[in-house]
C-alpha cells in the first residue's frame, strides 16, 4: 500500500503514477523516494501496462527533495548519507529506463528534484502557467544526482543556462530549453498527454522497450560510474558547511549568509 503515490491502470494499460503529497507540495521524502522504486519495478513487470503517464496531485508537479528528509541526512552518519542518496540515484535511473514508455504530465511548478522528475520522462508536457528551476545552490546544494538526466534532456550548453544560477524561469523557456516538448492551458492538459499516448497503443510493447533501450544506449552515458559518481557529490556537499547553512536558513526564515544584500 502505498501513502506518497498512486497508480491507477485504464483498460487500455494506461497506468497513471501520481505523486501524492499535495500539502508538501511533492516533495521526495525518503519514503516517496522507496515507493518510486517500487513503483516502477511494478510497472516494468506488468505486461498488461502499455504506457505510463507521470503526474502530480495538487498546484504543484514537485517541489524537488524534500527539506527535512536533507536536513536529516546531514545530521546522520557517513553510511546513511551514502544509503540515502544511493536510493535517490536508484529510483531516478528506475523511471529512466522504465521499459515502458513514461509521459510527464505537470500539472504545476517543478523545482529541484522535480525538474529531475520531468527530465526522466521520454516527453513531457506541461500547463502554461508552470514555472521551473534548479534551485539547489540557493541552499548551498548541488542537482546532483538530477544532473545525468537533466544535462541528457537539454544537452551541456542549455543546461549551463540554468544549471547553477537557480533562475526561475517559465513555461515557454522550459519548452525552448527542451524540458518541456510543449505547453499548453490547463484545460488542454490532458489532451496534450493523450496524443501522446494514443500512438504507442498500436505499437508492439516488446519493440518499444526494445527502441527506449537502444536511444538510452545511444546516448549520453549514465551507468553506475557515473550514479556513483554523483551520489559522492551529493554526500559531499550535504557533508559542506554551505548546505547547513543554506538549510538552517530556509527552515529559520532569513537569507543565507552569501546571500547579496539590499
Amino acid at each position: 500500500m502505498f501513502e506518497t503515490i498512486s497508480i491507477s491502470t485504464d483498460a487500455r494499460g494506461v497506468a497513471t503514477l501520481m505523486l501524492n503529497r499535495p500539502d508538501k507540495h511533492n516533495a521526495m521524502s525518503g519514503r516517496m523516494i522507496e515507493e518510486l522504486m517500487a513503483a516502477a519495478a511494478r510497472l516494468a513487470a506488468d505486461d498488461a501496462v502499455r504506457v505510463v503517464v507521470l503526474t502530480g496531485a495538487g498546484q504543484t508537479f514537485c517541489a524537488g527533495g524534500d527539506l527535512a528528509w536533507m536536513q536529516a541526512q546531514m545530521a546522520a552518519d557517513a553510511d546513511t548519507r551514502f544509503r540515502e542518496a544511493r536510493k535517490l540515484a536508484e529510483a531516478l535511473q528506475a523511471l529512466n529506463t522504465l521499459p515502458k514508455p513514461l509521459i510527464g504530465a505537470m500539472q504545476g511548478n517543478a523545482f529541484g528534484g522535480g525538474v529531475g522528475m520531468a527530465c526522466v520522462c521520454d516527453v513531457t508536457v506541461g500547463v502554461d502557467t508552470l514555472k521551473m528551476g534548479l534551485t539547489e545552490t540557493r541552499l548551498g546544494l548541488i542537482p546532483a544526482t538530477i544532473g545525468p538526466y537533466v544535462v541528457a534532456r537539454m544537452g551541456e550548453a542549455r543546461a549551463r543556462r540554468v544549471f547553477m544560477s537557480a533562475r526561475i524561469f517559465d513555461a515557454a523557456e522550459a519548452v525552448e530549453l527542451g524540458l518541456l516538448a510543449r505547453a499548453v492551458p490547463a484545460d488542454r492538459l490532458m489532451d496534450a498527454v493523450e496524443a501522446e499516448v494514443v500512438p504507442y497503443l498500436a505499437c508492439a510493447p516488446g519493440a518499444v522497450a526494445a527502441a527506449k533501450k537502444l536511444t538510452r544506449d545511444l546516448g549520453p552515458r549514465i551507468d553506475d560510474s557515473v550514479i556513483d559518481m554523483t551520489i559522492g557529490a551529493l554526500v559531499e556537499r550535504w557533508e559542506g558547511d554551505e548546505a547547513k547553512e543554506g538549510i538552517a536558513a530556509f527552515f529559520d526564515k532569513r537569507a543565507p549568509a552569501w546571500a547579496a544584500k539590499g
